[in-house]
């Protein structure tokens, strides 16, 4: 591999350059300290995070149409693994945003008689709008035509260039408009229209169709890298979740790999970055998208040897299950042949359904998710969506589902245990706290006994499966001993015990549902953070005493005096009855 530091250093410099004087205007470190300007215009968020701050992405997701269900299931994996690790104490990132180049934006603007960048500004921010709807802890919502995205694509395709893995060539071969991507003579199937009865050429992988290509173009040396690739995966098991996954990027690796058509003609697309110092060529919306995770740590603008305290390496990239490829071969390789440091993990999840069919744009078989957030409620969408989505399998959407995990794990499940401690006449929350508080840990038996091992297993499985990546299986686990407490309660019955040679014994019952609860509460912040909120405020917990610290047994006894005024009933209920359509 070359190098070339005369002209980095030069590169380096233009870009400061047009950085201070953009639409004529210095920042005044720039004036004052002769300092280059901050290289993305969130980049004062940075500022705030110490060094190697744990950073998330989402897929950055095209705009050629509106949001679905499945895009604000990717951004809710991202921010439950963000929330998460804030809520172990440590600083957290997390970015999303949107690609806006490419052909089938070019179409799609064509057919809605728009400029690609009016039809780009509309959708963006619809995409922006749901993950604020979506209550999503974003840091970073990068769009691809910012014009920091821009320098950072150029000055990286420069540096592919001095590297020596860019080469011309005349390419041929079967490219998909839909799934942006070249596909190997094995990859291509011939398939029957249901609707029309015509054949036609398909992806085996998407089942999108491809047509033939022969156009001029620059190639990225992707062959170079099959050793590397294959033994950077052996020395990293945990690079790709799920490990199924994992598998198939290592066969499509040993396979399938194929030199990266890089660039497409303007004669074909005009709607993306141009090559430098080739107007007639732009560059391959893949390489422009996936540059974005490094845009908005201040790539190229990084202080030397310190790009970690600005975010990268990434610690996840979550993704769906159909641009693994691109995440996990191309991505690497692309950072390999530049000297940059590769992403710690990548996260894949299934798609959703609707009648067994994976939803999708092209087909409109799609779930508005503004809808399904105004019906159902953020928090309830949230929940959902983690309880049933899978990180290794497609999930069907259904609102019989969600009405049923709402009744289940919900209203019966956490409304009505936080209403069974909090409501009834026969004891005080408080004093059943202050009552056990100094309980030596081995002097209880049976039922209480069973529930103190119930409590102390909280913690440990919810780190354990979501340092798996797995919010789902954490969610769940969480959600099991809510229902085991349920029965606990039954069980113990401590509403008939009002003999005062009792009140010992109600005063333990009730404090260690009580635990159960306030535990859970904490550990269940990143899933459903308002509805959290609420219910720790019922328990009196404190602001400061929310997170994994105290999401342990015995660790906090200053709560049990509620911050809000208990309304009993229904109306009370933290998830009270709601009413279904048919």
């Amino acid at each position: 591999m070359r190098s070339n530091l005369g002209s980095l250093s030069q590169q380096l410099s233009r870009v400061a350059a047009r950085q201070r004087v953009r639409n004529g205007w210095i920042c005044q470190s720039c004036r004052v300290n002769q300092a280059r300007c901050k290289p993305f215009s969130t980049s004062s968020a940075l500022q705030k995070a110490i060094d190697n701050p744990y950073y998330v992405t989402t897929p950055i997701f095209y705009v050629n149409a509106a949001p679905h269900v499945g895009h604000l299931y990717s951004m809710l994996v991202a921010d439950v693994l963000k929330r998460w690790q804030v809520l172990k104490g440590n600083r957290a990132i997390l970015s999303t945003g949107t690609d806006e180049h490419g052909m089938k934006v070019q179409q799609a603007a064509r057919l809605q008689d728009l400029h690609p960048k009016a039809m780009c500004d509309a959708n963006s921010e619809a995409f922006r709008d749901l993950a604020n709807k979506a209550n999503i802890d974003y840091d970073f919502f990068i769009r691809t035509t910012d014009p920091q995205h821009k320098e950072a694509v150029e000055f990286f395709w420069n540096r592919l260039k001095e590297s020596g893995y860019i080469y011309e060539t005349v390419h041929e071969g079967w490219y998909c408009v839909s799934d942006e991507t070249y596909y190997p003579e094995n990859m291509i199937e011939k398939r029957i229209s249901p609707l029309t009865g015509k054949g036609y050429m398909a992806s085996v992988e998407t089942g999108n169709m491809v047509e033939w290509q022969e156009e001029h173009n620059y190639h990225f040396r992707l062959t170079a890298f099959k050793d590397r690739l294959l033994k950077f995966y052996a020395a990293n098991p945990r690079f790709m979740f799920p490990q199924a996954r994992f598998h198939e990027m290592v066969d499509w690796v040993e396979n399938n790999l194929e030199d990266l058509s890089i660039s497409r003609p303007t004669s074909r697309l005009e709607w993306g970055i141009p090559v430098p110092d080739d107007p007639k060529q732009v560059i391959y919306v893949w390489v422009d998208a996936l540059i974005n995770y490094l845009t908005v740590t201040g790539y190229p603008m990084w202080p030397p040897g310190a790009e970690h305290t600005k975010g990268w390496p990434a610690n996840v990239h979550v993704v769906g299950k159909d641009i693994m490829r691109f995440h996990c071969v191309y991505w690497p390789a692309l950072l390999m042949a530049v000297d940059l440091p590769l992403p710690k993990t990548v996260v894949s999840h299934g798609h959703w359904l609707m009648g067994k069919q994976k939803m999708s744009k092209s087909t409109r078989n799609v779930v508005n998710p503004f809808f399904a957030l105004d019906r159902w409620g953020v928090d309830v969408m949230r929940y959902f969506l983690i309880h049933k989505g899978s990180m290794a399998k497609d999930s069907d959407y259904s609102n019989v589902f969600i009405v049923d995990q709402y009744k289940k794990g919900l209203k019966n499940g956490l409304g009505n245990l936080l209403n069974r401690v909090t409501q009834p006449k026969q004891w005080n929350l408080r004093d059943a706290v202050i009552a056990c508080c100094g309980d030596m840990f081995d002097q209880f038996t049976g039922d209480i006994a069973d529930q103190r091992r119930r409590i102390q297993t909280l913690l440990p499985t919810a780190e354990e499966h979501m340092d798996k990546f797995n919010p789902r299986r954490a969610l769940r686990g969480i959600m099991a001993v809510i229902y085991d407490t349920q029965v606990y309660l039954s069980n113990t019955e401590p509403w008939n015990k009002t003999a005062e040679e009792d009140r010992k014994e109600v005063n333990q019952i009730v404090f260690h549902a009580a635990e159960t609860l306030r535990v859970a509460g904490i550990l269940l912040q990143p899933f459903m953070p308002e509805k959290m909120s609420e219910l720790l405020d019922v328990l009196g917990v404190s602001i400061d005493r929310r997170t994994c610290q105290y999401a342990k047994l015995q660790v906090d006894y200053s709560y049990g005096t509620p911050f809000v005024p208990i309304v009993k009933g229904a109306a009370g209920s933290l998830f009270p009855p709601i009413p279904v359509e048919d």
